[in-house]
């Protein structure tokens, strides 16, 4: 798993989805590398939609890497939906990968991965 791979990932992210960090790492064929596509997004070039990337949880990223509520406000206005208690509503919002989409788009994939189910990783 590269850098760039992460990145390519990131932008096939359709609007108004997110991911998981452990959903990119397992997609780019390393599912315990979520650390791994934490430190690549900190690196993104500018225009990559890194505001689609949330923890297995839900929650945003802490205020200093977007700034006190950019993320969230990015996303509302994609129509990500949020629960009461501030997390993504996965059940709404959670990237339902394709894998066609994203070997056509990132050329990353040649298959689907075996360690994914409905698009979120396994344990």
């Amino acid at each position: 798993m590269t850098k760039e791979d992460v990145w390519l990932l990131v932008q096939a992210i359709p609007r108004g989805c997110v991911a998981t960090y452990g959903q990119l790492a397992a997609l780019a064929g390393n599912p315990r590398a979520a650390r791994g596509v934490v430190w690549a997004l900190k690196l993104a070039p500018p225009g990559t939609p890194c505001h689609r990337v949330v923890n297995r949880l839900g929650t945003l990223a802490p205020p200093g890497v977007f700034g006190r509520d950019l993320q969230r406000a990015l996303l509302m206005k994609e129509g990500v939906s949020f629960l009461p208690d501030g997390r993504i509503d996965f059940e709404k919002a959670l990237w339902r990968v394709r894998y066609e989409d994203i070997a056509k788009k990132s050329g990353i994939l040649q298959e689907p991965p075996q360690n994914l189910e409905d698009g979120r990783p396994r344990r």
